[in-house]
């Protein structure tokens, strides 16, 4: 089977040798989001709320440009920097997405990139 790879100008252009998505029979791997505007480039303010926010609208539109939504994924990993944000993202999650929910794991880490506070990667089925 051969890939295919997503792309899309309504969310953030890779920041290094990395394709937004690659999509690959009914499966989509899509690449870590941070809370990059597409427009500006820059990260949004406003804390992890606005910040997670963003990257479930970046996930979205990466989603659409495979041909699905966010309600197809299937799996969704998220990186905090910290897991006292978690209850925020929860909460938020739960906004976002309608039961039932994709498979999840959330994990503290270090740093992400540009100083970002959420990043977050997915598996979508078409």
């Amino acid at each position: 089977m051969s890939r295919q790879i997503i792309q899309t100008s309504n969310a953030p252009a890779a920041l290094g040798p990395y394709s937004q998505a690659v999509r690959h029979g009914d499966l989509v791997f899509l690449s870590g989001q941070v809370a990059l505007d597409p427009v500006t480039g820059q990260l949004v303010g406003g804390g992890i709320d606005a910040q997670t926010r963003q990257v479930f609208r970046n996930l979205q539109a990466v989603c659409e440009a495979a041909g699905g939504s966010l309600e197809g994924v299937l799996k969704l990993n998220i990186f905090l920097t910290d897991l006292g944000n978690f209850a925020t993202v929860n909460e938020i999650m739960a906004e976002t997405f309608s039961a039932p929910y994709p498979a999840r794991a959330t994990v503290e880490v270090s740093a992400l990139p540009l100083g970002a506070e959420v990043e977050m990667e997915a598996v979508l089925g078409l």
